[in-house]
Parts: structure tokens; C-alpha cells; sequence
């Protein structure tokens, strides 16, 4: 090996190795591995971010985009009350769901596509008394088996396919992955709808009221009067097993303590953090006549601020009346007028809604605080709704108190429910995770405009979008349009999505001021990041020396072996790391493989793109797995009982599929 082969592999290596780890997001980890190439001359400054204008990147953006309109259309919704049947047994039920997924994400982003039809999941498992798992992975499964079917239906295809525009000039088309995808998708989806309820654990007791999804985290505040006032721990908890709850954590002077001795004295403010299950809130909180934190500091919030009010209108009052008798003395009290609110010693966030509130207090000449959001708050409508935050969602890796959850929205963040993990963060500060359930408080529409912004999904029946059946046709219709331009070669894929999205935006389906809210730009970093990084793989023949290495080592020269080599080990990699760049590591590999071997590109590169959307193992490989990981209450090893032997599928079918399609 010469130097440029040895730096490109070490970054190689260094790169998955931190894909793997999962401290760093994935762009971040890209970008980091594209820069160092930079650095090390492997890639030409000019050429760092040639992968921006990709056509694969630029597609991958414009379906999402339009994907977007067609949810918030409702024609989706439509589609989705029309096909499922209203009144079927769970076998059927969960058929039609799981064929429905598969077939939305074939034309729109799976992520999108498993959203939507969450809900909907969560409902059916209510009536029929099914744990909502049992539903949802198979629900989830059949997302991810849909998308490999077409084109656009995930990015790892249009990657492939951008690596074979390079190679041979071009690109494969909207449909080329039929053929071999459907055969597959559909054992896969056989497999699950038939044996899907026996593998799926059950992690909830049939029955139950609502959905499971693990115990809360929840902070509760002992305030003035609390019959928890004095109590010793070790009583207290004693009343909380009752309910089936216990306190983790205790917050004292704002210092926590994770393990309190059970004989230590409860005092007024303590803060208690409380597991317990949804259903056991409200009655360990009134058992023990404690208060709900976020709604203490909400109170507190507005408390304050009307004292800041009152005091600011008292030295205005004074400053006038030293105004008439020495003029020159009215600026200081109008100071003292001005500074009086901040004095109010509170946490920052607390201070910033007591500040919301009192500005909106003067401008109203103090006949209404803090109008629309306090409205909001003490409306009828006020609910407490289950909200679970979505993969790549803005409120990933910030806290309630980072976005001011309360001041913006009107909304209060009440509990956290997140699987497999327990944190003695404050809940206020605690940073979201992909998957973590939330239970909010706030009117409907308040938590719906957080959901819509921060990137959560209700759990629970939504209300049909559709405000306007021609928005819902004319977002069907440009998808449809875009498609069958880029299925027939009338025009490049790129080119026909992004006129999709012009058109989509001169008719209105689109609002220009949210068209870029619908972008997934952590991906489109990501992939315009390792498109370089992987020519660079190529262009110094590390891409050869690995394939000649699995080929000698493993295949032993044959090309049969080879292509189920290459499938498995894509499909491995993307079980731990973004199946996007699974595919952009695999593809320079995959074709130095068919060229050692003297064979066409296309069995390998057809192999990349199967085995980089079948990540059916884990909760981390795919963000549809990640996304169900609290609703379903799962754990890290429920995945793989259900999911190896749909990967052994994807092998035994995709292999002979792949050679009879695409002959070596």
C-alpha cells in the first residue's frame, strides 16, 4: 500500500468507527471525514463540496419536500381512512397496515410514511386489545421493505445510482429496483404479517388502557402546606408503592441527589423525581398533595411577573408624584420603574417567562398577560398529549428550557418516557433523544404547532388534514407528474423532482416559508460530505485493495459468493450506522469487486442498495426502528427476533434475484 491508500483507509476506518459509536450526529462525523481528507490532499479543495450539487443529494431533498406537501395536504390521510378497513380482526388489520406502509414508502420518505400511519397503529391496538408493539414493528418493517422498491423510495437507491451515472454515464431508473425489491419486499411482508405477532414481543399487558410506553420521569415539587412537608423518604415512598411508583432522585437548592437516604427529611421545595407509570400520576400527586414542577414554575412565572408589574406601577405612581414637587427626581424613579422586574430571582427560564409576560402585560396597559399563550394555557381545551420526537427533529439535543418551551408555544413539558435509560437530569435541562415520549400540556393546537416545528408526532388520532381536497389532489398530481418524467427518462430524476417542487410552490401546496423546514439537512450534509470522500476511495484504488482483499480472503474468486458477500456485508454495516452512508462506503468497494472480477457492476451495486435499506436488527440502524422504540416500549434486543430472519429473506431471495435480473 502507498501513503494516500493508507491515509484514505484510516479515515475509512476512523469514519465507521464513529458511525458506530453514535456520540457524534452522522453529517457531523461526514463532514469531520471529508475535511481531514481535504487536509491530507485526498480530495481537491476545489472538489470538497462538489457533492452539493449531486444529483443524488439534490433528488433526495426534493422528495422530501414533496413528500411534505403530500402529508400536509391530508392526501395521505385520505388514502390511509379509504384502504384500511374499519372493522377487521388483528390479522387482517395489521396486513393491510403493514401493505400500506411498504406501498406509501415506495413514493415518499418511509419516515414520513410510518408518522402518519402511527397513530392510526396505536388507535387499532387500543380497540383491539393488542400490545402496541405487535403492531408497530411490523408496521415499521414494512416501511423499510417498501423503499427498496423504487428509486426514490430511500436515499441509499439514489446513491447507488448516482455511482453508477458515474461509472458507465448512466444512472439506473425509477423502476430498475422492482423487480429484485419486490420480490423481496413482498416475502419479507409475508413473513412478518404471518409470523410478525409471534416474534414481536409483547410489552404490554393486553387490555390496557391507552399504550404502553414505559414509566415516566417527573418532577414534583413539595410546596407550602404539603402533607409531604416533614415526611421521612422512606414513608413517603412507602405511599408511592401503592401506585407503583418511586422516587429516583431528589433536587434540593437546585443540587441534585441521586440516591437519598431514605431516613432524610422531606422539606418545602424539594423537588422530587418520580418514576411512575402514566396511568399513576395523577394519583401519586394528589396522594401526597404535591404539585407538578412545570406547572409550579408556570404559576410562578406569572406570579412574579405580576409582582414586578404591580411594583414598576408603584414607582410609577411615586415618580409622579416627586415629579410635581422636584422635576429633576422623576428619572431616577422611572429607573427604579424600569428595573423593578429584574429582580426576581428565578431560574433563567422561569425569568424569561416572567419577562414574556410582563412586556406583554405593559403593552396591554395590564389587561391581559401574556395574552395568547396564558390563554392557552388556562383554556377548557387545555389536554395532556402524548407526543414521541422523530428522528433528525429540531428538539434532538436540546432541553424544554433551551427552545423556552412555554414562552414560544404556550405549552408546558410535563413528563419523559425514554427505554432502557434513567437520567438524573432535571427535566427541564434533560437533552431529547430520537424515540423519547413526552407528555405535553396545552391546547391541542399549541402542541400541534410545537409537534409541526420541533419535529414530534402525536400519539394518538389526528383530526384529517385536509382543509382543501384540490391542495390534496395538486400534491398527488405533481408527485404522480415528476415520477412518470423521471420513470420514462423524459427527464433526469433531479430535474423532475425539483421541477415538481416549483410547481408545487407556484400552486400554492407548498408554503415557501416552510418549503426548507421539510428538508432532512442532516442527511443532504451527509451525503454531499462522503461523495467526495468516496471518490477519494477510488481514485487512490483503496476501493480495489479492499475488494481484491474480500475477494481472495472469503469469495475465493467466485462472483456468486461475491455478490452475497458484498449484500450481508452491507447489510451488517447498516444495522449499526445510516444506511446513506452505508451505501456511499459500500459502492466504491462494490465496483472495484465487479472489476477484479472481470463482471458488470450492476449485481454488486444492486446488492449495495438491498443491503443498505435492510437494517432489521437493531433499533439504531434504521430511523423507523428508532422511531417506535418508546410508542412499542422495546428494547435494544427485541429487534433481531423478528428481524434476523427477515435478513436470512433478504439473502435467500436477493441473491438468485439479483443474478437472474442483473446476470454477472
Amino acid at each position: 500500500m502507498d501513503s494516500p491508500q493508507i491515509m484514505i483507509l484510516t479515515v475509512l476506518v476512523g469514519t465507521v468507527a464513529l458511525f458506530l459509536w453514535g456520540r457524534w450526529r452522522h453529517d457531523m462525523v461526514a463532514m469531520a471525514s471529508l475535511l481531514v481528507c481535504v487536509v491530507l490532499g485526498l480530495v481537491p479543495t476545489d472538489a470538497a463540496f462538489v457533492g452539493f450539487g449531486h444529483p443524488a443529494v439534490i433528488t433526495v431533498a426534493c422528495i422530501l419536500i414533496l413528500s411534505s406537501a403530500l402529508q400536509q395536504s391530508g392526501a395521505v390521510d385520505t388514502l390511509t381512512r379509504t384502504v384500511l378497513p374499519q372493522s377487521a380482526g388483528p390479522f387482517i388489520t395489521l396486513a393491510a397496515l403493514s401493505l400500506l406502509a411498504a406501498l406509501l414508502s415506495a413514493f415518499m420518505n418511509n419516515v414520513g410514511a410510518l408518522a402518519l400511519l402511527m397513530p392510526v397503529a396505536l388507535q387499532i391496538a387500543n380497540k383491539q386489545g393488542v400490545p402496541p408493539g405487535k403492531i408497530l414493528m411490523p408496521l415499521a418493517f414494512g416501511s423499510i421493505l417498501g423503499g427498496m422498491t423504487t428509486l426514490i423510495g430511500t436515499p441509499p437507491n439514489l446513491i447507488v445510482s448516482g455511482f453508477r451515472a458515474g461509472l458507465t454515464g448512466d444512472g439506473f431508473s425509477m423502476f430498475d429496483y422492482s423487480p429484485v425489491g419486490l420480490a423481496i419486499a413482498l416475502s419479507g411482508l409475508a413473513f412478518v404479517i404471518i409470523f410478525g405477532r409471534f416474534l414481536v414481543p409483547a410489552r404490554e399487558r393486553a387490555g390496557a388502557e391507552g399504550f404502553e410506553t414505559g414509566s415516566y420521569l417527573t418532577e414534583a415539587r413539595i410546596t407550602e402546606g404539603s402533607k409531604s412537608v416533614g415526611m421521612l423518604l422512606r414513608d413517603l415512598n412507602t405511599e408511592l408503592e401503592k401506585s407503583d411508583a418511586q422516587v429516583i432522585g431528589l433536587i434540593r437548592h437546585e443540587r441534585r441527589i441521586p440516591a437519598p437516604s431514605p431516613y432524610r427529611e422531606l422539606h418545602q421545595n424539594d423537588i422530587l423525581l418520580i418514576e411512575a407509570e402514566p396511568e399513576s400520576l395523577a394519583s401519586v400527586l394528589s396522594a401526597l398533595d404535591l404539585t407538578l414542577e412545570a406547572e409550579w414554575r408556570s404559576a410562578e412565572a406569572e406570579r412574579k411577573a405580576q409582582e414586578a408589574l404591580e411594583a414598576q406601577k408603584e414607582a410609577q405612581k411615586e415618580a409622579q408624584k416627586e415629579a410635581k414637587k422636584e422635576p429633576g427626581k422623576e428619572t431616577a424613579k422611572a429607573q427604579k420603574a424600569n428595573n423593578a422586574e429584574k429582580k426576581v430571582d428565578l431560574p433563567d427560564d422561569v425569568k424569561a417567562d416572567s419577562k414574556s409576560t410582563a412586556k406583554t402585560d405593559r403593552k396591554n396597559d395590564g389587561s391581559d398577560q401574556d395574552a395568547e399563550h396564558k390563554k392557552a394555557l388556562q383554556s377548557d381545551d387545555v389536554s395532556l398529549i402524548e407526543v414521541v420526537v422523530l428522528p433528525n427533529a429540531a428538539f434532538i439535543g436540546r432541553s424544554a428550557a433551551d427552545i423556552r418551551i412555554r414562552s414560544r408555544f404556550g405549552i408546558n413539558l410535563l413528563a419523559l418516557s425514554r427505554q432502557g435509560q434513567r437520567s438524573m437530569t432535571r427535566l427541564r435541562t434533560m437533552k431529547m433523544q430520537a424515540g423519547d415520549v413526552l407528555l405535553m400540556q396545552g391546547s391541542p393546537a399549541a402542541i400541534g404547532e410545537f409537534g409541526s416545528r420541533m419535529g414530534c408526532a402525536p400519539l394518538a388520532e389526528r383530526s384529517l388534514h385536509l382543509a382543501d381536497k384540490s391542495q390534496a389532489f395538486r400534491a398527488s398530481a405533481i408527485m404522480g407528474i415528476a415520477i412518470l418524467l423521471a420513470a420514462f427518462g423524459i427527464l433526469p430524476a433531479a430535474i423532475s423532482f425539483a421541477l415538481g417542487v416549483l410547481a408545487a410552490m407556484l400552486l400554492g401546496v407548498v408554503s415557501p416559508r416552510t418549503l426548507y423546514d421539510a428538508v432532512d439537512w442532516p442527511v443532504v450534509v451527509l451525503l454531499a460530505a462522503l461523495i467526495p470522500v468516496a471518490n477519494a476511495m477510488e481514485s487512490t484504488g483503496s476501493a480495489d485493495l479492499i475488494a481484491r482483499f474480500l475477494l481472495e480472503t472469503i469469495a475465493q474468486g467466485n462472483a456468486v459468493i461475491a455478490v452475497g458477500l458484498i449484500l450481508v456485508v452491507t447489510m451488517t454495516l447498516s444495522d449499526f450506522m445510516n444506511n446513506a452512508a452505508t451505501a456511499a462506503v459500500m459502492c466504491p468497494i462494490a465496483i472495484g469487486s465487479a472489476a477484479q472480477l472481470g463482471a458488470s457492476s450492476d449485481p454488486f451495486l444492486m446488492a449495495v442498495a438491498i443491503g443498505a435499506s435492510c437494517a432489521f436488527l437493531t433499533p439504531i440502524g434504521h430511523q423507523n426502528n428508532t422511531l417506535i422504540l418508546g410508542p412499542g416500549g422495546f428494547r435494544f434486543g427485541d429487534y433481531w427476533k423478528l428481524g434476523l430472519p427477515i435478513e436470512f429473506i433478504v439473502v435467500a431471495v436477493g441473491v438468485p434475484m439479483l443474478l437472474w435480473v442483473w446476470p454477472l
